[in-house]
């Protein structure tokens, strides 16, 4: 392991945001999910969630370009699955799109709990979905065009809750679960090694000051 490397890692586990968070529903094109991804790595998402018309996450590991190894991607099987999960985590669901309702992206208090949901490139979140969130916001638009991609979308509000919570300071301080931590610095660190010990069932072995493996008999 190289040590800048493994500071780097550090560095950026430490300015994870665990209570902030994206929900997808039925966004299908890999290149717009993969975007997503990347944009949630670079404000501190520690995990994003999709709804997909298949069971799986699609595939879009050929577009990611490695982000998908930094953020963690959670797939549920409906919307309604998805939201009660996030709302037992203590997520409020503000849901990027257009209605007479919906407030300026830039009112919302991001240095809360909060889910940012995005629906499908062609329809949006979904009516049916819509009465499960607890808030629309929108991106007021000047020109011809009334709406915008939904990775675009993402960057630009999510870049937003990024400057509330610099000026929260919420990326000063360390906000995983110490335990957590342990297990994704490991991951992050070493995961062709990772995968054989989650294989055999085992704990990962410490790491030492500049993410050295340290290896016991009992490893």
């Amino acid at each position: 392991m190289n040590p800048k490397r493994y500071q780097k890692i550090q560095q950026a586990l430490a300015r994870r945001q665990p209570d902030l968070t994206v929900l997808t529903e039925y966004v299908h094109k890999p290149h717009n999910l993969a975007a997503i991804i990347r944009t949630c790595d670079a404000v501190g998402i520690f995990e994003i969630h999709t709804v997909n018309v298949v069971k799986k996450v699609i595939s879009y590991k050929r577009v990611a370009r490695g982000c998908d190894k930094w953020v963690n991607v959670y797939s549920h099987g409906d919307m309604k699955t998805a939201i009660n999960y996030l709302r037992k985590q203590n997520f409020r669901i503000y849901a990027a799109h257009f209605t007479d309702d919906a407030k300026d992206y830039r009112e919302i208090d991001y240095t809360q709990p909060l889910a940012l949901l995005l629906g499908s490139e062609k329809w949006g979140v979904s009516e049916t979905t819509l009465p499960l969130v607890d808030e629309k916001i929108i991106i007021p638009m000047m020109g011809m065009v009334s709406s915008l991609n939904v990775s675009v979308a993402a960057a630009i509000i999510l870049f937003e809750a990024q400057r509330q919570r610099l000026e929260a300071g919420l990326y000063n301080r360390f906000r995983l679960d110490p335990e957590i931590y342990r297990q994704m610095i490991f991951e992050y660190s070493y995961p062709e090694i990772a995968e054989i010990y989650r294989k055999k069932g085992e704990a990962y072995p410490p790491l030492g000051e500049n993410g050295e493996l340290i290896i016991t008999n009992n490893s």
